[in-house]
């Protein structure tokens, strides 16, 4: 079966539509974009469009080469005061100039909308609730719930030890109580990891890295990787059109588990306004 994101992330974005209705006072969201990277620019006017459409309050900030470290220091200070704006998104990468890291840093836990700060990711490591959880993991597991499949007790192989996917989604479906396996680039023989693995998670950016003679029959296939090939299509980590006929459940680039960052990102957007307002 085909695991169809866009459909999980609609109902999602729906649902938080009509609790938005209820509202008197709309979720604020600040998305900072100091790069040029086309990508990142679509990326971006995308989260705006999502925002305006539920109803929240949008507020990007869109810098040149010429912004400054102590500048965009500044920013974080006046948004993480800013009682009208609860989440904060610094998208990534940020102009080499700049230090990610010092900045991620600043952004107030209860404000990060990514779930990226070194409290957040401390308390999902620790198996405690982080006031964010990072949008792509969590949308991960939000996918496999929505379709009723079993983690507890499956042996999940995670490929990619970033600390945007790959690291969170393990601790995620640790707490799921899978028993999990990180591969990465320096593991030797990963075919012997993912013949033995019932939920794969891809997460490299290498196109059809997982192959059909890798996947075991019936295992779920995750797949987050996302390439764009000189003809302009969008390819993932897995041989989609081969390893379709394999797995019991598989996710399409694209289609998959994109539109589920989004609505996850919105989501935590909703829920850090309830935090903040002692809703």
């Amino acid at each position: 079966m085909i695991i169809d994101g866009k459909k999980v992330a609609f109902s999602i974005l729906e649902e938080l539509k009509e609790k938005v209705k209820k509202l008197d006072k709309k979720p604020g969201l600040a998305v900072i974009l100091a790069n040029d990277d086309p990508s990142s620019k679509v990326y971006v006017s995308s989260k705006e469009k999502y925002s305006l459409d539920l109803g929240y309050k949008s507020c990007v900030y869109r810098f040149d080469k010429t912004i400054t470290q102590g500048k965009l220091i500044q920013l974080i200070h006046e948004l993480n005061e800013n009682p009208d704006i609860n989440g904060i998104l610094v998208q990534l990468p940020l102009f080499s100039h700049l230090n990610e890291d010092e900045i991620l840093e600043l952004i107030h836990p209860k404000k990060d909308v990514d779930g990226f700060h070194p409290v957040n990711i401390g308390k999902l490591y620790a198996g405690l609730e982080p006031y964010a959880v990072c949008c792509t993991p969590k949308g991960i597991i939000k996918l496999l719930k929505a379709y009723n499949i079993k983690i507890e007790g499956k042996k999940a192989l995670v490929i990619g030890r970033s600390n945007i996917v790959g690291k969170p989604v393990a601790s995620l479906l640790l707490n799921e109580n899978a028993t999990v396996t990180i591969a990465h680039s320096k593991t030797k023989n990963l075919k012997e990891y993912t013949k033995k693995a019932d939920i794969i998670v891809s997460a490299t950016g290498h196109p059809k890295l997982i192959t059909a003679d890798m996947v075991k029959k019936g295992a779920v296939v995750i797949d987050v990787g996302i390439v764009r090939q000189d003809n302009g299509r969008l390819v993932g980590d897995i041989d989609f059109e081969k390893v379709k006929d394999i797995a019991s459940y598989i996710t399409p680039v694209p289609g998959g588990v994109g539109p589920m960052t989004i609505a996850c990102l919105m989501e935590n957007t909703y829920e850090l306004f309830l935090l903040q307002n002692k809703r």
